[in-house]
């Protein structure tokens, strides 16, 4: 790139410049913190089933599980969406998570530190196995 601009009329496009490489750090960080690696949905195994108490002012255990990705084998905690979605997911199922979608890639809602849900156990979509669109298929 050139040479900043300076004068009276230049504080608009000092301010577009610094936004747009604002940006291009802000994806690369993400890229390389993010557990998913930049990829909107991934593969895992069902560690553990976990419940994580609400932030306050609510009070209830929302269910989480310990999800391993397959892709490069770091462990995360993603939410089961949905009333009885914990009798569907078992250990050792293969399950595909996705980001909540949070501002930011940050928690949403009152579950502290959980950035992801699952959306699919062995293949099969978890909202057709709670409206009792399908059976869970036995592995």
């Amino acid at each position: 790139m050139g040479k900043k601009p300076t004068g009276l009329g230049a504080a608009k496009k000092l301010m577009k410049r610094r936004s747009t490489f604002k940006l291009q750090s802000r994806s690369k960080l993400k890229k390389k913190v993010d557990p998913l690696a930049g990829s909107s949905q991934a593969k895992g195994i069902v560690l553990e089933k976990v419940q994580i108490e609400a932030k306050q002012p609510n009070s209830a255990m929302r269910k989480c599980a310990r999800v391993q990705l397959v892709k490069n084998g770091k462990q995360i905690t993603a939410f089961m969406p949905g009333d009885g979605a914990q009798k569907l997911i078992n250990e050792h199922d293969e399950v595909i998570v996705e980001c909540i979608g949070g501002k930011m890639g940050r928690a949403k809602g009152d579950i502290p530190g959980v950035r992801w849900q699952v959306i699919k156990v062995n293949d099969q979509s978890l909202v057709a196995l709670l409206g009792g669109k399908l059976e869970k298929a036995r592995r």
